[in-house]
């Protein structure tokens, strides 16, 4: 059989859920993220549907998506939850996907939407989670942002022993929808919901997935893929760090008590 002809049948049937989480999101909306998102996976019959799950926006967000681009955009759909950080809204997005594979990606498009074919060609392949990956340098990131980085990865090399993984924060992953359903069904420290006042971006959330990810025996690829710095408010190097700390010790809490599975 032609191999031309076996990608393009792969590349059919392949079905790909996409979740955007949004939080007071109103600036980068006026810069058009939703249109490059909407026209992209227009085009693409892969993706399925787009859920843009809003983490209780106080500003004009809703109002936008609402009057604009649901109408506008088929695939969009809009969920709404009560503020309890963006973590919950990538779990709420996995328990709305209908598809096979479920993607996410921050609404920034800090790593542009373009990129996603990379980490489609990987799941082809046949892994269960795949996570771009930013290059070491972070070009364009302030200094706080590149102590962050360098911190996580000691964190959680010699806490919680997640090794083999440079990135784990990059906000662009692809997982089979199965893998993701299971591993939010095991989750301990992201399992009970808190309303947040203020932004709430703990790296917590993408470590504890993945740690579970490898505890599951899910097989993980990391894509570089380019990436640009986007100044946000909703990362703040005191408060996200305290957050991701504590989440971090918890990780390791519950598995020394044996609460994941082993």
């Amino acid at each position: 059989m032609n191999s031309s002809f076996i990608d393009v049948t792969i590349e059919n049937i392949m079905d790909i859920s996409l979740i955007i989480p949004c939080y007071n999101e109103e600036m980068n909306i006026q810069k058009g993220v939703l249109d490059r998102i909407g026209n992209f996976t227009n085009k693409d019959a892969r993706f399925k549907e787009v859920i843009i799950v809003d983490d209780g926006s106080t500003d004009s967000s809703i109002d936008l998506i609402e009057q604009k681009y649901l109408p506008l955009y088929k695939k969009f759909i809009l969920v709404k939850n009560t503020h309890l950080g963006k973590a919950f809204a990538v779990i709420r997005g996995i328990q709305k996907a209908t598809a096979e594979y479920t993607m996410f990606s921050d609404i920034d498009l800090a790593t542009p939407i373009e990129e996603s074919e990379k980490l489609i060609d990987e799941a082809k392949n046949g892994y269960d989670i795949v996570i771009g990956s930013r290059s070491g340098q972070r070009k364009g990131a302030p200094l706080t942002r590149k102590i962050m980085a360098i911190g996580m990865i000691f964190i959680r090399h010699y806490i919680i022993g997640l090794k083999g993984v440079y990135d784990t924060q990059c906000g662009f992953k692809l997982f089979k929808s199965i893998a993701a359903q299971k591993i939010i069904q095991n989750l301990q420290v992201f399992k009970n919901r808190q309303e947040k006042s203020g932004s709430s971006v703990s790296a917590g959330f993408d470590l504890e997935f993945l740690f579970l990810g490898a505890k599951l025996g899910f097989s993980v690829k990391e894509v570089p893929v380019i990436w640009r710095h986007v100044e946000t408010k909703n990362v703040t190097f005191i408060k996200s760090s305290l957050e991701s700390l504590q989440d971090i010790f918890s990780i390791k809490w519950y598995d020394i008590l044996k609460k994941y599975p082993q």
